[in-house]
């Protein structure tokens, strides 16, 4: 059952998705964790691969980057796949001076300037959370597994806050008691449709950049330098 943007049949993509905004990074998942792996979709470059980690079936998935992009991707996997958990693992700049270099945090609530709500469903809606389930299934394993995370409040821009001529301006529209933690560009639209649609979704970044760390990560490492990310992610699917 193809739908336009994924050629996958019904029963090729598991219940959970573990979903990076990169198709080389959810190629290099499926090489580095997933055993008998096979690529389900290629579909405009966007891999997604179904395997098994520790004897459970899960697919990994790109969602490409932006709302837009999201949003089409997990409306296909949960309407038309039968898909109900998404966890979204990306990368992210800081707002806070104590972040590190590829730091994790757990996004809770949402804020979004979009009008991807209103357009998709005729919501006026700016600020939406993860599901809660799915964030105490990951708070639980990053525990025992003794993976340090920040959860909290993150946005979610139409384009990359570095490339904002005023982030401040930008920031100074976020409500004053919102205190983000960090931006990135996708979980907005996989928290609406998946609230839509009453399936389950949560959010996973690491830090890749912010101006207060001089370092910056390379392409390669925000490719293959989130492991810690990616290994909360899997365990936490087959909790």
């Amino acid at each position: 059952m193809p739908t336009p943007h994924n050629e996958a049949n019904l029963g090729d993509i598991a219940k959970t998705v573990i979903m990076p905004g990169d198709p080389l990074r959810a190629k290099y998942i499926a090489e580095n964790f997933l055993q008998d792996y096979k690529l389900v979709n290629q579909v405009r470059g966007m891999y997604a691969y179904t395997g098994t980690y520790k004897g459970k079936k899960l697919t990994v998935m790109a969602s490409g980057m932006g709302m837009p992009s999201m949003g089409i991707y997990s409306y296909e996997l949960y309407k038309f796949y039968e898909v109900e958990n998404i966890i979204r693992i990306g990368s992210c700049g800081g707002y806070k001076p104590e972040f590190k270099l590829f730091d994790i945090i757990l996004a809770d609530k949402v804020f979004s300037e979009s009008s991807f709500a209103l357009t998709l469903n005729n919501d006026d809606c700016h600020i939406i959370e993860g599901n809660q389930e799915l964030n105490s299934i990951i708070e639980k394993v990053a525990k025992e597994t003794n993976t340090h995370i920040i959860k909290g409040n993150t946005v979610c821009t139409d384009c990359f806050d570095v490339y904002m001529t005023d982030v401040n301006k930008f920031l100074e529209r976020v409500p004053s008691d919102f205190n983000p933690l960090g931006a990135e560009m996708e979980a907005f639209a996989l928290f609406y449709t998946a609230k839509m649609l009453n399936k389950k979704s949560a959010c996973l970044m690491s830090v890749v950049d912010s101006k207060y760390i001089k370092e910056v990560a390379t392409p390669k490492e925000r490719q293959t330098g989130l492991n810690s990310m990616i290994k909360l992610a899997l365990e936490s699917a087959v909790f």
